[in-house]
């Protein structure tokens, strides 16, 4: 008989995901699984436990319910182990941005047969400094919304919490001057946003376009602040509008495997990895940790969630190469040899030695 270890975070979407554990469970164990249960009793828990599934090497699918913290959590287990298990994912939060680019169905009882017909499908997986992150790491305009409305909030008004929180920010959306060298390339100015993604969905609002999950490049956005306070005030408010029409214009947009980010202001600049608090380092490295992972997905969801890839507000899309956006600065062969691609760093050995 397959074994399932079932991680559940009770409180998350509304708390209703306790609503739903007896159907979850007994779909399983009809569809021949035997089932495991181990519901997070606090922050790390999820991390722990899929450590701990992952060593055990006797389970065939490791299952999550919850929201995208929740999967982080997840996530950072099975890094931290030698051994991967293939990862299902029934998402109960507010926004599930991850599971709506797999094409994971909302609704629990249609993500549980997305499992039991499901096949493997590797991904990447960034590490941001000594963390990991599955679809975005990101700083600047609203990215602490996530991890600092009020769970009762979440819980209360779903996506709205976030929004709710998002226009009580507004007047205090600020530029960072930042240094961003990646693959190729080093860009110098001040910047409203700034995200590293592997997803093709940010936030309900921006679709990324042509996003592959197993290619070892992220998609990185910038948004460049305005040059005159009046167009800096047009684009906050498209900001509250959650419309990105007007911030095409200084959108900048690319792939890269790498990237190091130096805040060049005194002030620290907060960072968020998949909806949590990420830290506020000056320096930051990101790496794109190629095919690290393996999620266990049904085909049929995946092509549904490719054809409606660019169903988001605004649509972010590569400029031509033959198009260079203001701030950057284009690489000589001897910049290259100087700007070699740093090696990545082994995240356990670290830990170990500390």
């Amino acid at each position: 008989m397959k074994q399932i270890y079932f991680i559940c975070n009770l409180h998350s979407g509304r708390a209703s995901a306790g609503a739903h554990l007896a159907m979850i469970i007994d779909k399983f164990t009809a569809a021949g699984f035997q089932v495991t249960v181990h519901p997070t009793q606090d922050r790390g828990d999820a991390t722990a436990c899929a450590k701990l599934a992952c060593d055990a090497g006797c389970y065939d699918i490791l299952v999550c319910s919850g929201g995208d913290g929740t999967l982080n959590e997840v996530i950072q287990g099975c890094m931290k182990s030698q051994t991967q298990c293939p990862i299902g994912y029934i998402p109960f939060g507010s926004t599930n941005d991850f599971a709506r680019g797999l094409g994971i169905p909302k609704d629990p009882e249609q993500a549980v047969d997305c499992i039991i017909h499901g096949e493997d499908l590797v991904c990447d997986v960034g590490s941001f400094n000594d963390k990991y992150f599955t679809y975005v790491a990101a700083f600047g305009a609203f990215t602490e919304i996530s991890y600092e409305t009020p769970q009762h909030f979440k819980n209360l008004l779903g996506h709205s919490a976030y929004l709710l929180n998002a226009i009580s920010k507004l007047p205090k959306i600020r530029a960072y001057r930042m240094r961003i060298e990646y693959d190729g390339g080093v860009i110098e100015d001040e910047f409203l946003y700034g995200m590293v993604t592997n997803s093709s969905s940010v936030a309900k609002f921006l679709a990324l376009s042509d996003v592959r999950w197993d290619d070892g490049l992220f998609e990185v956005t910038l948004i460049h602040k305005p040059s005159n306070l009046v167009e800096f005030h047009k684009l906050v408010m498209a900001f509250s509008k959650i419309q990105l029409g007007l911030a095409k214009q200084y959108l900048h947009y690319f792939r890269t495997s790498h990237l190091k980010v130096t805040a060049l202001d005194e002030e620290p600049v907060s960072w968020t990895i998949d909806g949590e608090y990420g830290g506020s380092e000056r320096v930051n490295e990101v790496f794109n940790r190629k095919q690290a992972v393996t999620f266990h997905v049904d085909p049929a969801c995946r092509e549904q969630a490719e054809e409606n890839a660019d169903s988001g507000f605004a649509v972010v899309k590569p400029l031509p190469d033959d198009v260079q956006p203001f701030g950057i600065e284009k690489q000589t062969d001897d910049d290259a040899e100087n700007h070699s691609q740093p090696e990545k760093p082994d995240l356990d050995s670290s830990e170990s030695e500390s």
